[in-house]
Formats: C-alpha cells, sequence, structure tokens
C-alpha cells in the first residue's frame, strides 16, 4: 500500500549528558533489524537565555541525508542551516498550503522547542516504525484507521495488573530521574 511505515517524533532531554555511545549504537540495532529507521535526527541544546544551538544527527548514507534534508527541522520550524534552513522550510509550507495541503493549524501544532526547559540539551528523532507496516496496511485493508496514539506512563499500567506498583516507580524513576 504505502512505502513509508508510521513515523514518530521522539523528544529525549537531557540535563546533565553522559553519552557512551550506547543511544546511537541501540538505533543502529534497531535499525539492522528492520524494527525502525531513523529518518532525521537533531542535538538541541537551548542555553539558559533561551537560545538554541542545533546540530544534525543522523544514521544514514550521505544519499539519503541529502534526499531528505533536515526533515526534524522542517517539522518543528528549526533551521539546522540557520536562515537558509528556516527559509527552505518555509517554502516547502508555502507550496503545501498552495496545494491545498493543511498539516495542521496553530491550534493543533506541538510547540516541541518551548517544551525543552532552558539549560537542557534534547535529542529529536523522527523514527519510521518499520515493524509497524504490515500492521496498519491490514487495518487500512479492513477499512481501520488511526484515531489517537501514545505513550502510557509506567505508573498508569499499575492500575491494569501489567506491572507492580515498585517496577513502576523504577520505571518511571528512570524515565524522569535526569528531569530532577
Amino acid at each position: 500500500m504505502m512505502s513509508i511505515g508510521p513515523v514518530q517524533l521522539i523528544v529525549l532531554g537531557f540535563r546533565h549528558p553522559d553519552f557512551h555511545g550506547e543511544i546511537i549504537a541501540e538505533l543502529e540495532r534497531l535499525r539492522q533489524s528492520d524494527t525502525i529507521r531513523v529518518i532525521d535526527a537533531l542535538a538541541v541544546y537551548k542555553g539558559g537565555d533561551g537560545e538554541f544551538e542545533v546540530e544534525h544527527l543522523s544514521n544514514l548514507t550521505t544519499e539519503e541525508a541529502v534526499e531528505l534534508g533536515s526533515k526534524v527541522g522542517a517539522l518543528i520550524g528549526l533551521g539546522v542551516d540557520g536562515e537558509e534552513g528556516m527559509e527552505a522550510g518555509a517554502e516547502v509550507g508555502a507550496e503545501m498550503g498552495a496545494q491545498g495541503l493543511q498539516v495542521f493549524d496553530d491550534e493543533d501544532a506541538w510547540d516541541v522547542l518551548s517544551e525543552i526547559p532552558n539549560d537542557t540539551a534534547a535529542a529529536l528523532l523522527l523514527i519510521e516504525h518499520n515493524w509497524a507496516v504490515p500492521l496498519r496496511d491490514a487495518v487500512a485493508r479492513a477499512g481501520g484507521f488511526r484515531l489517537a496514539d501514545g505513550f502510557i506512563s509506567p505508573l498508569d499500567l499499575v492500575t491494569i495488573g501489567l506491572v507492580s506498583a515498585e517496577e513502576a516507580k523504577e520505571l518511571h524513576d528512570l524515565e524522569i530521574s535526569a528531569a530532577r
């Protein structure tokens, strides 16, 4: 049916990043198993004054990177290539608008950048879920469609008996520990 799987933007925050290559290694493992594809990735640092520094990260081949450009930057309105990148993103948006395609309006927009606290680093990962393509296509063939989605907090899993309260607290603390 469609050649691209469901795509998700994941924003991960880091107060005091302590990178040892584990995240890139795991993303590479998931790519090699064809579970996901990292379409684009940005590292963003928001200073104490609210100003941003942006670095493009990706495990794409050079050809893929050239073909895709900075999709995350275009999606969230952040020009990776400075003003030139912002203008390129605005041009694409204007072209889509001229074709009558409205991606989202201001009311529905997710202001990703405002959610990054000052003096914090963030990794913005645009991921294609390859594993979900057959499921999505089967749902579409059955006349179904996505109404909503979202990650469930480990704390909410206790109420349905999926994890114990102790496990949920450990998972929750793991997810938010660096935010403190």
